[in-house]
C-alpha cells in the first residue's frame, strides 16, 4: 500500500469534512469515513504511518487516525475486539 497515495486520500477527506463548522464532528466525520469506506489494510497502513510521526497528515485527518486507533485501543483493553 502506498503511504503517500492514502495521506493525500485521507487529505482530501480531511478537506471536505473542513468545511464543517464543528471541528470535532469534522474529525468524527472523516474517522467515520475512514471506517466505513476504507479495506482493513488501507487502516492499518495509515493507522501505522500515524505511529510512526504522521508526516504530511493535515491536522483533521491526523486527529480522525488518532480517534482511530483510541477507539482500536478502547476495544482491546475491554475485550471486544
Amino acid at each position: 500500500m502506498d503511504t503517500e497515495n492514502l495521506v493525500k486520500m485521507a487529505n482530501n477527506i480531511g478537506q471536505f469534512f473542513s468545511a464543517e463548522p464543528d471541528t470535532e464532528a469534522a474529525i468524527g466525520g472523516v474517522a467515520d469515513h475512514l471506517k466505513r469506506f476504507w479495506e482493513l489494510r488501507m487502516r492499518l497502513a495509515i493507522i501505522k504511518h500515524y505511529q510512526t510521526g504522521g508526516a504530511g497528515l493535515s491536522v483533521i485527518s491526523k486527529a480522525a487516525v488518532a480517534r482511530l486507533v483510541a477507539e482500536q485501543e478502547k476495544l482491546v483493553n475491554t475485550g471486544d475486539g
